[in-house]
């Protein structure tokens, strides 16, 4: 599907994460440039490793961690770039490959929520190495899973040996390695639901379009030039004279399920905060303070959008 020589399906997108870092030999006293607007995966994988997470703040169109963020946090100790495509849109690819080749630092593009989604015709997961999750409420699922993408072929080797327990040979440990493998039972769930994935991904654009056109009440999501954006989540942001609390349970009341990813950012928590202190995000915490995520999933017909559009134009 993306064009890569090397695909390594694991156990889930977290333990795909840590195998890409250490693959990349991150570790204790290297940093990795990431977005504190993300699920905690993507933090915790760069703790497990023993390195550094450094935030860099999002932009506040697209979601997505800010290139220009991304320069002012590079450092001697930056060993690599972590862009997540929140959402299922791509972030600014090219501005990051920039710094990327002028620093000397590897990418690892956590696209756990963009399976599909391409940037400049160019599918996410290629521009370095590639996290995709298997979850169960991603696009493409197999109830629990992750992959890993690559052109490298000794960032493969080192991924398949570290997945399983460093053994290339059976009972031959090469290294200290994980059980990080995906099950065979669950490698045939996602096989068929890869199969399925154009025709959903299709379905869920033609409802964003929809929704976008029809909203009115609140800030619809806008996708950047040169982006396919694969809709694992529609998120709206509601102004600020209103009250997020109060419009969630009006949706419910109204039969309308919501989500808020993320209600707070990765730098907030105590965990985190003891290893790089108090940082401040403003733009993810407006963000963050203002987010719901509606219902986008291929199986909405066209009576169930019409009821979003209504419950949401009635906040």
């Amino acid at each position: 599907m993306t064009g890569s020589q090397h695909a390594i399906a694991t156990s889930s997108g977290t333990t795909a994460l840590h195998l890409a870092l250490m693959a990349h030999g991150v570790g204790p006293g290297d940093e990795v440039i990431t977005s504190p607007f993300t699920f905690i995966a993507s933090v915790n994988s760069i703790l497990f490793t023993g390195a550094t997470p450094v935030f860099a703040d999002i932009d506040e169109g697209s979601f997505n961690v800010d290139a220009r963020a991304i320069e002012a946090a590079i450092t001697p100790r930056t060993k690599a770039i972590m862009p997540v495509h929140i959402y299922g849109q791509p972030c600014d690819m090219d501005e990051i490959n920039a710094l990327a080749r002028e620093h000397g630092i590897a990418i690892i593009e956590d696209a756990a929520q963009a399976v599909g989604a391409t940037y400049r015709g160019r599918h996410v997961g290629t521009f370095g190495t590639g996290v995709f999750s298997l979850y169960a409420t991603k696009n493409v699922m197999s109830g629990e899973g992750g992959m890993i993408t690559t052109d490298d072929d000794r960032i493969a080797d080192q991924c398949r040996l570290l997945r399983n327990h460093g053994m290339r040979k059976r009972y031959q440990h090469e290294m200290l390695g994980y059980n990080f493998r995906l099950t065979d039972v669950l490698a045939a769930i996602g096989l068929v639901q890869l199969n399925r994935m154009p025709e959903a991904t299709e379905r869920r654009r033609a409802n964003a379009a929809f929704l976008n056109s029809q909203i009115e009440s609140v800030a619809t999501p806008t996708v950047k030039d040169g982006r396919d954006h694969v809709w694992h989540q529609y998120t709206v942001r509601v102004p600020q004279e209103m009250d997020r609390d109060d419009a969630v349970k009006r949706l419910e009341a109204a039969g309308i399920g919501s989500g808020i990813f993320y209600p707070a950012g990765a730098h907030t928590f105590q965990h985190i905060k003891e290893v790089v202190g108090d940082v401040e995000m403003p733009v993810t915490d407006r963000v963050a303070a203002s987010v719901i995520s509606l219902p986008v999933h291929p199986l909405l017909e066209h009576a169930d959008l019409d009821r979003i559009v209504a419950a949401v134009n009635a906040l």
